[in-house]
This record gives C-alpha cells, sequence and structure tokens, in this order.
C-alpha cells in the first residue's frame, strides 16, 4: 500500500523551493506572534489558548492541509505528468495512500510542530495548553490532507475551493455559526485532543464518540473515493 518512489517524488513536489516557502510562512508567522503576545501580556493561559485556537488550529491548519493535500497530486493532474505515474504497474489506491502519507507527514510538520513551538513560547504549556493544541493540531492533520488531496483529484480549482473552506467555513462559519461547528474538522480535532489531555482551556461542541466517528469515515472516504477518481482518470486516459 506504500511505495517509496512515489513518496520521493512527492516530497520533492511538495517540498520545492517555492512550495516550502509557502508552507513555512505561516508557521513562522505563528512564531511571531507569540514572541510578541508573550512579551506584552506575560505567560498567560487563557491568551495562550486564544492564540492557537484562533490563528494555529482555525487558520494555519487548515491553510497547510491545502497546500499540502492538493500539491500532492493536483499538480500532476494539471499539467498531465501524471500520466507517466499511472502508466507504470501500481496501484491506483496504493498511489494514493502514500500521496496521502506524504500530505500527512509534511502537514504535521509543518502545522503541529509550529502549534507545540508557539505554546510553549506563549505560556510554557500551562494548563498542557501547547500540548492540547499539537494533539488536536495532529489530528485535524490527518483529515485534512485526505479532504484536500480528494479535492486535488476532483477539481483544477482545488487550491481555491480549499481556501474557501478553511478561511470561510473553518475560520468564519466554525467560529459564529452553532451548527457549522458540527461539520467541522476544527471541532472535531479539538473533542479528541481534550479527551486526551484533558486541558480546561480546550473544548469541544462535538461529543468524542461522534467526532472520532466522524475523523475516521471523513478520512477513509475521501481516500477511498480519490482512488475511485484517480481510476477513472486512467480510464478515461485509455480511452
Amino acid at each position: 500500500m506504500y511505495d517509496p518512489t512515489v513518496a520521493r517524488l512527492t516530497y520533492r513536489a511538495l517540498l520545492g523551493r517555492r512550495r516550502a516557502l509557502v508552507l513555512g510562512a505561516l508557521p513562522l508567522l505563528l512564531i511571531v506572534i507569540s514572541v510578541a503576545v508573550r512579551l506584552l501580556t506575560g505567560a498567560d493561559d487563557q491568551v495562550a489558548a486564544d492564540v492557537l485556537g484562533g490563528f494555529a488550529l482555525a487558520t494555519m491548519v487548515p491553510i497547510i492541509g491545502v497546500i499540502a493535500g492538493t500539491g500532492a497530486i493536483g499538480p500532476e493532474i494539471d499539467d498531465g505528468s501524471v500520466v507517466y505515474l499511472l502508466s507504470k504497474p501500481l496501484k491506483r489506491p496504493t498511489i494514493i495512500f502514500t500521496k496521502l502519507i506524504v500530505a500527512v507527514a509534511v502537514t504535521m510538520v509543518f502545522s503541529a510542530l509550529p502549534t507545540l513551538i508557539a505554546g510553549l513560547i506563549l505560556n510554557g504549556n500551562g494548563q498542557q495548553v501547547a500540548v492540547a493544541y499539537t494533539v488536536a493540531a495532529l489530528v485535524a492533520s490527518i483529515a485534512y490532507s485526505a479532504l484536500f488531496l480528494l479535492l486535488g483529484t476532483v477539481s483544477r480549482h482545488a487550491v481555491v475551493f480549499g481556501l474557501v473552506y478553511a478561511l470561510v467555513w473553518e475560520a468564519l462559519f466554525g467560529s459564529l455559526v452553532s451548527g457549522a461547528r458540527t461539520l467541522s474538522v476544527q471541532q472535531w480535532s479539538l473533542a479528541v485532543a481534550h479527551k486526551v489531555v484533558g486541558s480546561n482551556l480546550i473544548t469541544s461542541d462535538v461529543g468524542l464518540p461522534a467526532a472520532t466517528a466522524l475523523l475516521i469515515v471523513v478520512t477513509v472516504a475521501a481516500t477511498w473515493y480519490a482512488g475511485q477518481r484517480l481510476r477513472a482518470l486512467t480510464l478515461a486516459g485509455e480511452e
């Protein structure tokens, strides 16, 4: 189910100079903001939770997921180079699963690690805030990567649609409209993080059983359907 050659090519595509700069911009901004906030307010647990929840988890993680998830396969489909990959004796689910693993790894490194560092800067992990949001970022990275990898297989405008979801649904509606929170990867990941870490400063509008089930269903369904789309693309190419 995992192909090292596909993984190496995908890593190379995602971590090229231009895309690496884009991936690193938001984590760097988070660190800068965290340093500034710490200097201005001192070690405040609530402020730390607000910064990590409002910027790191609600904005940075989904945007990095968009870049990594869509970038793992979208450009290859757009420029037609995916044909060369599909001509190899590889099962389509293997290609998708490998690209998902790479997208998840990249998203975790560029989102969860900076979240932990920012949390330690903000309040030294008081009330387990840094660890809690890091767990949430790790969990969210998996679902976001699967969703945006699928989006990269179904649309040539995957980045645009992904950013709309990340910035409008997750960051805006997810914070203002109670019903939208139920269908939010952010809220699902917060539910898991609260259970794992137990921090009183991290809460979710979704219960743990529902959050866990939704995370699994969305990740598995998105990965499966991405494989089906890739198979359909191959058949269309053969026809």
